[in-house]
């Protein structure tokens, strides 16, 4: 600790009664999270100080650029790419695998995309998980391997590595074991350091609302979409964040080869319409605007639409899995490469009628006790999950099933059938299907 610095306890004190702390101070603890300097008490103190006053606009913003340069910063200048960095992150949800398409069909569009992910949290899918269905699919790969796969397919999905944002790591693990999780800075600079240490032009975030959400109440969601376009942007990235829906599942799945699947056969044009399709476009639009890799909505969408019909970003999907190591035939052979379970069936409503509406988280957790992560150290099945679930508004009746379930064994489906039965309401009532945009949150880097 330098002359010029205060005791933490002191910093953590004046958090604690409802002061407001400068840059430098958050700045000396941020360092001493990541370093070593404070102790696990000390970074639980601080967190409950936070969680329980809340931080200002100011603060937040010196939070997330502390976590941000916590590790090492990406830079893309010396590789003379011919294009804008960008990226999008998603709060999470059932059936969400928005990244494995946007993440190419951009890079298709002449931006680039160092995306870096995580893991299924919860009911919620992870998209690491995803790729880990694809055998031989790297998502640790060295820096030097790394940069140049964003250079020379436009895209590169990984998981975080041990010098981005190190800080963020020990203080969400802190949290996690604090019952200090749900606090909105504390939520923001979570998201925002790791995203901004990848050295972004432009970010495009999708916060979710609705029965599968990560925030409680459509409020919530509101205030966090609202809050992270603010701060990011402050701290000096375009950014623009869509509310979307999740009171039904995004794709007509869940599961994680299963979801590959759909990836594939929505940048190889077999899925033509739907509610991921949809998002996902609407999504990637944004990102070409910010980027100035269009100057109209209307461009963005016709430039995305060539490159999907065209095969184009499809194309740069394979390019990515065959770099990390994945089969060089995916597109071509998905079922030569992707596990199967080895029970299917369908599940029937148990009288004919619309899908009134769903529990999503309660669909997602049916997913893991398939054989999802119950806890970090658990393996994933990669075969099982839901297949063709029935949206809402749909007609479902002896012919139709409520959804496909591939198990493991017969009494796995089993549990997994009540689970869906319990999850979906069908009644012969008319339905207003929700609305998939309901907001937009566009700020300009300040």
């Amino acid at each position: 600790m330098t002359a010029s610095q205060r005791l933490p306890q002191e910093l953590i004190r004046e958090k604690r009664d409802g002061g407001v702390l400068e840059v430098a101070a958050i700045r000396q603890l941020v360092d001493g999270i990541s370093d070593g300097g404070l102790s696990d008490a000390q970074v639980g103190a601080f967190a409950m100080a936070v969680f329980l006053n809340g931080m200002t606009d100011a603060e937040t913003v010196a939070l997330t650029e502390a976590i941000r340069d916590s590790g090492q910063v990406l830079a893309w200048r010396d590789l003379d790419l011919p294009g804008p960095i960008l990226d999008k992150h998603s709060t999470g949800g059932v059936g969400d695998l928005v990244s494995l398409v946007l993440g190419p069909w951009v890079a298709a569009c002449g931006g680039f995309v160092p995306m870096v992910s995580g893991r299924g949290l919860g009911h919620t899918g992870g998209t690491l998980d995803k790729l880990e269905s694809i055998p031989g699919y790297d998502i640790a790969p060295s820096r030097p391997r790394f940069r140049q796969l964003v250079k020379a397919a436009g895209v590169a999905i990984i998981g975080q590595t041990t010098d981005l944002a190190p800080a963020d790591k020990r203080l969400y693990a802190i949290r996690d074991v604090t019952a200090t999780v749900e606090s909105l800075p504390l939520i923001v600079s979570s998201i925002l350091g790791k995203k901004l240490a990848c050295g972004l032009d432009a970010l495009v975030m999708d916060v979710k609302t609705g029965s599968g959400a990560f925030m409680p109440t459509y409020e919530a969601s509101v205030e966090l979409a609202a809050t992270i376009a603010k701060v990011a942007s402050r701290a000096g990235t375009r950014t623009t964040a869509l509310l979307t829906d999740m009171s039904q599942p995004l794709a007509p799945c869940a599961g994680n080869a299963i979801e590959i699947r759909e990836t594939l056969r929505l940048l190889t044009g077999e899925t033509k319409s739907g509610r991921l399709l949809q998002v996902t476009r609407e999504l990637a639009a944004e990102l070409l605007l910010a980027g100035r890799l269009a100057d109209s909505r209307e461009a963005a969408m016709a430039r995305l639409d060539e490159t999907l019909a065209s095969g184009a970003a499809a194309e740069r999907f394979a390019r990515m899995v065959a770099g990390l190591g994945g089969p060089a035939d995916l597109l071509e052979y998905p079922d030569r490469h992707l596990a199967q379970a080895p029970v299917v069936r369908a599940v029937y409503p148990e009288r004919a009628g619309r899908v009134q509406r769903m529990d999503t988280r309660a669909l997602g957790l049916a997913v893991v006790t398939l054989g999802g992560r119950r806890t970090p150290d658990d393996a994933i099945d990669p075969a099982v999950g839901l297949a063709q679930i029935a949206a809402i508004g749909d007609s479902v009746d002896a012919e139709r099933p409520l959804a496909w379930i591939h198990a493991r064994s017969e009494m796995d489906a089993d549990r997994a059938a009540a689970r869906l039965l319990a999850a979906i309401r069908v009644g012969m009532e008319s339905v207003t299907v929700p609305t998939l945009i309901q907001d937009v949150i566009r700020r300009e880097a300040s």
